[in-house]
């Protein structure tokens, strides 16, 4: 959560990158660089190419800091440039639909299941690291839904229009990537 504080420094130094003040810029960067990284990462999946179009994503956010508003703040603006680059980055890869093909396209409406491994004792005590690791092996597509829905916040209408999918798809792909998540987990518990 952002401080009054934060927020006050944010947009002060918002004000003055906008009038072309290196400084600002480069203050910017490293408030946001790691978290806007994170994004990318959990998106693209590999670092050289997060690192890139983190870089790419902030070039963008300054060269076009005139069209910033400031209806949301800095850092959601920056962090929807990231995320559209990101899926930009994977929508490129060659593997990026065949994921998702002979996939039905009816799916539950029941997303109060989203907790999908907090009832289980035996996944509670697996390791966020290992969590992620399973995470990574997801299919391209499942995982960017996965992460957009579960760790980004995004509903799966959002997600639909940013991938150009149905909702349906964005549920189903989701629905697929926590099966799949469980699946693995409990898979290498028993190993």
């Amino acid at each position: 959560m952002i401080s009054t504080n934060n927020f006050d420094i944010t947009k002060t130094l918002t004000v003055q990158a906008r009038k072309g003040n290196q400084e600002a810029m480069y203050k910017l960067y490293k408030m946001y660089v790691q978290a806007m990284f994170n994004i990318s990462i959990r998106i693209v999946t590999n670092q050289l190419d997060a690192e890139d179009i983190v870089q790419e994503a902030f070039t963008s956010a300054f060269v076009n800091l005139g069209t910033f508003k400031g209806d949301a703040t800095f850092g959601a603006w920056l962090k929807r440039i990231v995320i559209n680059k990101s899926i930009n980055h994977v929508k490129k890869q060659k593997f990026w639909l065949a994921d998702s093909e002979n996939l039905p396209e009816t799916v539950d409406d029941d997303d109060n299941n989203d907790d999908f491994m907090v009832g289980d004792s035996e996944l509670t005590e697996i390791s966020p690291e290992k969590i992620n690791d399973a995470i990574k092996t997801l299919p391209q597509k499942a995982k960017v839904i996965f992460n957009l829905y579960l760790l980004e916040g995004y509903q799966h209408k959002d997600i639909a229009e940013m991938l150009n999918i149905s909702v349906s798809t964005s549920k189903s792909q989701y629905q697929r990537a926590r099966k799949l998540l469980q699946e693995k987990l409990l898979k290498s518990m028993n190993n």
